[in-house]
């Protein structure tokens, strides 16, 4: 502490906090404020971090996790302790499970009086334990600077994911002179520490390159993680000069556009049924994949996995793993093959059969589009807001994908032509991310319209956030597809309605005819309601040319879903 007569001025630990972030170049922050963070918020705005505050911890932490995936900087929660903690492990778990930068911070209770019942006592280390990489109990001021740091470069390093930083709230309120404060971050910055990401040796490359020239049906296959790592340039100069079909995960659509004429989307199931090379980049072969397995897969597919976590390509055993920054691996193997170059021409069988099969998919689905079914199904607003969407050029939106069929049938019919414009339910099937990704999504790229297509279900999880849109005026414009509930509603068979609560509605059902758009005229917002094809486009150019926040309310026919669960793929 300063010395009698020392002049400089006191700096408290919220104050410390917030001077730690901006040093690591954090400028925004999610959460819901209260005891005992409410002065970590507020210190944090006043030093240049915009603080987007919310209704509940659960959109906030699914913001923060969306926003570390968007920029590839650690996205940053705030919450209170306790329960807030608790409600902020959605958005932890939901990073781990993404592989995407997050950190939440949380207020928790007086060291001194932990085990006692203290207000909101909780094991919070303990409470996160499941759903990070790291995390640390400031147990002092001091300890501070170092804390935020260790937190933030363990968020980002590696396979990226949640970390966790515990602020008991007496250590909220210590102080220490300014030229401490500044000491300790001196200190903690140089001190800093980032594992160096491992490069791939010369065999490694001279391996995969013959393999990919020698193989008769390849595929490359890329995921969120090659958009994490920013290769999309990478990706395409390696299908361009190879003339290799290419195929992504739902949340890899837009790093090559997908109208690219060797997008083998359409074609799915042969393109991953037939390949005897698949080339992964940045994807993981789980339920999304189908584990890289029969029958799904050739039992002889020899998989090329380039993946940053040594443990992932332990896992899963390939022909081959490069391990390291897929943007990076990419360029040495483009580099090499520039040398000694080869491409599958367009007459190839591969390439024919694959070209084939996508021209008969999209001209069958193309053909469903082209009818306008009253009452709505699910086909015809999608291709009303797909046009809708492609008459805005670039930059793209942003679309939020959330629910059941709507999101199903919206992976197959909406189009991403630019990296990074697809946030959807992603590896853990997540319902109730959809207002919190809107929000991040704006703050992430304000150029950006942000339009949301969600099931009335989905919506439901975070309808309050319309609140939030309007209070900062973000260009969101979500569109409800409102069929009656889960699925659509009653869907019984008659043998099924029985017992005692027999007349209570289905688990499955909402109100019939929710006014959904209401809730957002309600803070001042615009709300539309629509049944028909003319109607739809009207509200649709109208809230696109406006970008103020928005809600469309779409009448679906309650019959047309069905229960939708894994991905299914017809193509």
């Amino acid at each position: 502490m300063a010395e009698s007569g020392e002049k400089s001025s006191l700096v408290d630990c919220n104050v410390l906090v917030a001077k730690a972030l901006v040093r690591a170049g954090i400028d925004r922050m999610f959460g819901v404020v209260g005891i005992p963070v409410t002065s970590l918020a507020n210190r944090a705005v006043a030093h240049g971090i915009r603080f987007i505050a919310f209704h509940n911890e659960q959109s906030s932490g699914y913001a923060a996790s969306a926003y570390g995936y968007l920029t590839g900087r650690p996205g940053i929660l705030l919450t209170v302790s306790g329960p807030g903690c608790v409600h902020g492990l959605a958005g932890l778990s939901n990073a781990a499970a993404n592989a995407w930068p997050m950190v939440m911070i949380s207020g928790s209770c007086d060291q001194k009086d932990f085990g006692r019942g203290d207000f909101q006592e909780l094991d919070q280390i303990a409470a996160v334990k499941p759903f990070v990489k790291f995390s640390v109990k400031a147990k002092n001021i001091s300890e501070i600077p170092n804390s935020v740091f260790s937190v933030l470069d363990h968020a980002g390093s590696g396979r990226p994911g949640g970390c966790y930083l515990d602020i008991p709230s007496d250590v909220l309120h210590q102080t220490v002179t300014e030229s401490e404060a500044n000491k300790l971050l001196d200190e903690a910055e140089s001190s800093r520490k980032i594992d160096p990401i491992k490069n791939v040796t010369k065999d490694e490359i001279a391996k995969a390159i013959s393999l990919i020239r020698k193989a008769e049906r390849p595929l490359v296959v890329f995921g969120k993680g090659a958009a994490m790592a920013r290769a999309e340039d990478e990706l395409k100069d390696l299908v361009e000069k190879t003339g290799i079909p290419f195929l992504p995960t739902p949340m890899g659509k837009g790093l090559l556009p997908d109208t690219h004429d060797l997008a083998a989307t359409a074609a799915r199931s042969l393109a991953i049924g037939k390949c005897d090379v698949a080339i992964v980049v940045g994807a993981r072969l789980n339920w999304l994949l189908h584990f890289g397995e029969p029958p799904k897969w050739s039992k002889d597919v020899k998989f090329i996995l380039i993946d940053i976590d040594e443990e992932e390509i332990n896992l899963r055993k390939p022909y081959l793993g490069l391990i390291g920054d897929a943007k990076r691996i990419l360029k040495v193997l483009n580099k090499e093959i520039k040398d000694d170059p080869f491409c599958i021409g367009r007459s190839h069988p591969w390439i024919e059969s694959i070209t084939n099969k996508v021209k008969e998919n999209v001209s069958r689905m193309e053909a469903q589009l082209a009818k306008d079914v009253v009452p709505f199904n699910f086909m015809t607003p999608m291709r009303i807001i797909r046009d809708a969407i492609a008459g805005l050029g670039s930059p793209a939106p942003i679309l939020v994908s959330e629910g059941a069929n709507t999101m199903d049938v919206g992976r197959s019919v909406l189009v991403q032509m630019e990296p990074r414009t697809r946030l959807d339910a992603g590896t853990w099937g997540t319902m109730g991310v959809g207002l919190g990704y809107c929000i991040a999504a704006a703050v992430a790229s304000p150029d950006r319209l942000v339009v949301a297509v969600e099931g009335d279900s989905g919506f439901g999880f975070s309808a309050m956030e319309v609140e939030t849109l309007v209070r900062y005026q973000l260009p969101v414009v979500v569109i409800v597809f409102n069929n009656g509930g889960v699925y659509g509603g009653d869907r019984r068979n008659p043998e099924e309605i029985s017992g005692p609560y027999k007349d209570d509605p289905a688990p499955t059902s909402f109100v019939p005819g929710a006014a959904y758009h209401v809730v957002m005229e309600a803070f001042g917002g615009k709300g539309y309601l629509v049944g028909n094809p003319e109607e739809l486009k009207s509200a649709v150019d109208e809230a696109f040319r406006a970008r103020k926040p928005a809600v469309i309310n779409v009448t679906i026919d309650p019959f047309a879903g069905a229960e939708s669960g894994r991905m299914q793929h017809k193509n």
